[in-house]
């Protein structure tokens, strides 16, 4: 029979995780502080999150606007909130959140679904990033067929467009900055 101690979960901080584990690329967020861990994810969620990488980060660069980065890179956003989104944008107002890891919310953040994340990254995400005021986050769907935005207007996501085949995802964060939908998620 278990003990009360061994029922308990281990409730960790940022912290306690730097100076207990080894680096991983296997994808570990914080969650309240419960250690999450998924498998690596697919070929194809790879494919497309570099393909909208690319987009994004050549047009960060052209305009002088910032960084792009990509995951596995953890975002610290308490000590036991930590998350490790697929793409992230800082802009050069806010390159002080960009240390070993970001301590503090991007200006723009991009998941992209894979099988088994649609309700973690249309729910659990969005609320997340939206409470620490995240200023867009775009939701990629390869097979929803379809590119979400959400844009912080007064403390909550508005929706900016939700953008599928034949059509142009935007940003309102990066005046400009659009993505061919059918191109990103071929």
């Amino acid at each position: 029979m278990a003990t009360k101690a061994a029922e308990r979960k281990r409730v960790w901080t940022y912290n306690e995780l730097l100076a207990e584990k080894t680096e991983t690329n296997q994808p570990t967020e914080l969650w309240e502080g419960d250690l999450v861990m998924t498998p690596s994810p697919v070929a194809q969620h790879q494919r497309v999150s570099f393909r909208v990488a690319r987009l994004l980060a050549q047009f960060v660069s052209m305009h002088q606007l910032g960084e792009v980065l990509l995951a596995p890179l953890d975002v610290v956003l308490t000590p036991r909130r930590v998350v490790q989104p697929d793409i992230v944008y800082v802009s050069h107002a806010r390159q002080a959140i960009i240390q070993d890891q970001i301590h503090g919310a991007p200006d723009l953040i991009v998941e992209v679904v894979s099988p088994g994340t649609w309700r973690r990254d249309h729910i659990e995400k969005k609320a997340l990033y939206e409470q620490f005021s995240v200023a867009e986050y775009w939701i990629v769907d390869r097979e929803g067929g379809m590119i979400e935005v959400f844009a912080m207007v007064q403390g909550s996501y508005r929706l900016v467009g939700r953008f599928g085949p034949g059509e142009r995802a935007r940003s309102s964060v990066l005046a400009g900055f659009e993505v061919q939908v059918d191109e990103v998620l071929a």
